[in-house]
């Protein structure tokens, strides 16, 4: 075992560490399970806690100056103070919850270009905190969103990339202070109206908001506009809905309505 070496916040000769996840495959509001092995140093020291976080990537917009800044959207506390002696090791077992609003990183086996998440461990030793490396997480989609992506790739839509983006989304009941957009390219037979399909999912236990939103391509004489949808999808009843054709009817609806599908 290679334990990483906390130096920069412990010194030279502190306590190392190493967390190993059972399985780094999940859904949003399940596990990750795994442990963290501590091993002391060349002296003794206290340790005040040992805690984990999950860390993903996100997009600020912030007037003329965007910027991408890594961001920690759920913690748990491992263990309090202990003291560890020199060459002591302790092995902390964990389960940690996953939100359910966490992005999703992986579809159909893939990886979604633009996605990442890690699960990140701290320790603290007399009030210097040493966030170590990230271990790499991969988030699956819930059966529910599966079926939902499933029907655009049915009707010709083409995953481009994802991201999230710092912020709360109008009228949407959302916990996280971001949310993901799923990119598509436009299947063939909406590619003369739109430049591009986004998707987005705010989940519950029980319930999952869908937000569309709809890039439209600008005529001669008109300028490209947004168009959205809004809806809500029962988690436990998802299977029982022809998504392909429901999704079909409403870009249809959308962009007939402004003359821009016939």
């Amino acid at each position: 075992m290679v334990f990483k070496r906390l130096m920069k916040a412990m010194g030279v000769g502190g306590p190392s560490v190493e967390t190993v996840l059972a399985n780094a495959n999940c859904r949003p509001g399940g596990q990750l399970e795994g442990r963290i092995q501590v091993l002391g140093g060349d002296h003794q020291v206290d340790i005040d806690h040992v805690a984990l976080g999950l860390v993903t990537w996100v997009e600020v917009e912030s007037g003329d100056n965007d910027y991408d800044t890594t961001q920690e959207f759920h913690r748990q506390q491992v263990t309090g103070a202990f003291r560890l002696e020199p060459g002591q090791r302790y092995d902390l077992p964990f389960r940690f919850d996953v939100p359910w609003e966490t992005p999703v990183t992986e579809l159909y086996g893939q990886h979604l270009h633009g996605m990442t998440m890690g699960l990140r461990t701290e320790l603290e030793v007399a009030r210097a905190v040493d966030k170590g490396d990230l271990d790499a997480v991969s988030v699956h989609p819930l059966p529910a969103q599966e079926r939902l992506l499933d029907a655009l790739l049915r009707l010709g839509f083409r995953f481009a990339r994802a991201d999230v983006e710092r912020g709360h989304i109008y009228g949407v009941r959302q916990t996280l202070p971001f949310y993901q957009e799923i990119e598509f390219s436009p299947a063939p037979q909406y590619a003369r109206s739109i430049n591009q399909l986004e998707v987005t999912f705010i989940a519950d236990a029980q319930q999952m908001q869908v937000v569309l939103e709809v890039d439209k391509r600008g005529g001669v004489f008109t300028e490209g506009r947004d168009a959205f949808g809004r809806f809500t999808v029962d988690q436990a009843t998802a299977d029982r809905t022809d998504w392909t054709a429901e999704l079909d009817n409403w870009l249809r609806q959308s962009l007939s309505r402004r003359g821009l599908f016939s």
